[in-house]
């Protein structure tokens, strides 16, 4: 064996980095591995663009604030992140309505633009700010989501049962007071699609927590998901863990049928541990085991997780002055039908806007591409710039660098109007990345929100990612990462209550 770590985390997600924070700072020996998940970003031509359009929406959650808390990193985190406001924006053909931090200036919004449903729009947020206070006060709780033995399932329904719409229909509407069609049901539908990490439209209980964590008070990282990557990273290196995010796991070790540990790619000896925590799903873990010490219940009982839309990406760097000042942090364009695919009405399209300090301005788009869809992956770019191009008349003089990391064309570089096509390789960048895919579940999970439970297939695995709670999205990685933490810490007896102590006084501000 060349180390021996308490723990190993495969994967540099929400989840995987979260957990691998909280468990350094209780004093567990910790190895993070990167497994071979690219940074959130990358560099073309000097210019930084994302892999994925990133808004913190998990920042106002008390699953977030718990984790800073036990860093004691609770004062550092507020001059990390700034405030967005508008916190969202809806545009359209000649229309754009925004949701601005201020309630005054809200209600002024749906005046103008829906004055016969001002009281409806009303009552909606209403009954979210109802929704949203009563599951922060069930995931602050020190249970598992979703539970797995007879004991957690009794703790776990204790907090579920005082969960608005949780038992309700799955096809209850909870904006039926809302004319059919209406514009403010697809910027309800836009927001929480792009928020959930499941296919279809998820459960009444999590639209309203999808949509309640857009205008709630929405946070804005300077540089994205890699200004939240690197905040904890350092506190995993700060609390003596280590990580190796470059570094891939060719297979895990076993011993007796129990995960010890991982054989990382180029070294001779294994890597051992006492738990493998992981943002794969289950059926991707047993293979790095090659099938072998899997559970018999897993075999007969584990959830079919499959996928048939993933979320393309964009980039675009343009001179600052041609994007008008009103144009939000986080927008939503709806393209018009008849515009684009010719099946159905076309996908939204989310838009994050990135302001740099040279007069330059980043937007990532991103739209939810189906496999089935009319939108083929190689016409996605160009409906993305069509759209924009719609929306923001004159702003295609201003493009510097358009590129995907998706779809296999070329980097358009702009100079003086004109468009050249770089070869992606030729810059030092992969020809295709696959794009992160959205799940299904089949059975549905706990409470419709769940689909994988934290407990791995294989004994002393554990999962942490996008797949154990998908219906809440990120803050549902926050959940299995606390759970995947807390199955951890747990096995430390001896520990366990000094431990726990320490943390409630080690809060510093």
């Amino acid at each position: 064996m060349k180390k021996h770590y308490d723990v190993i985390v495969l994967g540099r997600s929400i989840g995987a980095l979260t957990a691998a924070a909280i468990l350094a700072r209780r004093d567990f020996t910790v190895l993070v591995l990167g497994n071979g998940a690219p940074p959130p970003s990358y560099t073309v031509l000097g210019h930084t663009l994302h892999r994925r359009a990133f808004a913190f929406l998990a920042a106002s959650s008390p699953g977030w604030t718990r984790v800073v808390t036990e860093l004691a990193q609770s004062q550092t985190w507020k001059r990390r992140g700034a405030p967005a406001n508008p916190m969202l924006q809806a545009v359209a053909r000649g229309f754009r309505l925004d949701v601005p931090t201020d309630p005054k200036l809200f209600a002024r919004e749906v005046d103008r633009e829906f004055p016969e449903l001002y009281h409806v729009v009303e009552e909606l947020y209403e009954n979210l700010a109802r929704v949203n206070a009563a599951a922060d006060e069930a995931f602050v709780r020190e249970v598992l989501w979703p539970p797995g033995t007879f004991w957690e399932r009794r703790e776990t329904a204790k907090c579920a049962a005082a969960l608005p719409y949780v038992h309700a229909e799955p096809d209850a509407d909870l904006l039926s007071e809302f004319p059919r069609g209406h514009f403010y049901r697809r910027l309800v539908r836009a927001s929480v699609l792009f928020a959930t990490d499941l296919s279809a439209f998820p459960p009444p209980f999590a639209v309203a927590r999808l949509h309640g964590a857009w205008t709630r008070g929405l946070t804005r990282l300077g540089g994205g998901e890699a200004d939240l990557e690197a905040f904890l990273v350092e506190r995993i290196h700060t609390h003596g863990g280590h990580c190796q995010l470059g570094a891939r796991v060719e297979s895990l070790f076993l011993r007796r049928g129990v995960a010890a540990g991982v054989h990382i790619d180029g070294d001779e000896q294994a890597t051992g541990s006492e738990f493998v925590l992981t943002d794969l799903d289950g059926e991707s873990i047993a293979s790095l085991a090659s099938g072998h010490g899997i559970h018999k219940r897993a075999l007969r009982e584990w959830p079919r997780i499959t996928s048939t839309v993933a979320r393309f990406t964009v980039s675009l760097v343009m001179r600052t002055e041609g994007l008008p000042a009103p144009f939000g942090p986080e927008t939503f364009i709806f393209v018009p039908e008849g515009t684009g695919p010719s099946r159905g009405r076309p996908p939204a399209i989310r838009v994050a806007r990135y302001d740099g300090e040279d007069k330059k301005t980043l937007l990532v788009a991103e739209l939810l591409l189906s496999d089935h869809g009319a939108l083929r992956l190689l016409d996605a770019r160009a409906f993305v710039l069509q759209a924009l191009e719609a929306e923001l008349p004159f702003a295609d003089r201003h493009f510097l660098v358009v590129d995907s990391p998706h779809d296999g064309l070329p980097v358009w570089v702009y100079e003086n109007g004109a468009r050249k096509e770089v070869d992606r390789q030729s810059l030092g960048l992969a020809a295709q990345e696959p794009m992160l895919r959205q799940i299904e579940v089949d059975p549905p999970g706990y409470l419709g929100l769940g689909g994988e439970p934290v407990r791995g297939p294989i004994d002393r695995t554990l999962l942490l990612g996008r797949s154990v709670m998908p219906g809440l999205g990120q803050e549902g990685q926050l959940l299995a990462a606390w759970g995947a933490a807390r199955l951890v810490t747990k096995s430390d007896r001896k520990k366990a209550v000094m431990r726990r102590d320490m943390w409630t006084k080690m809060e510093i501000g």
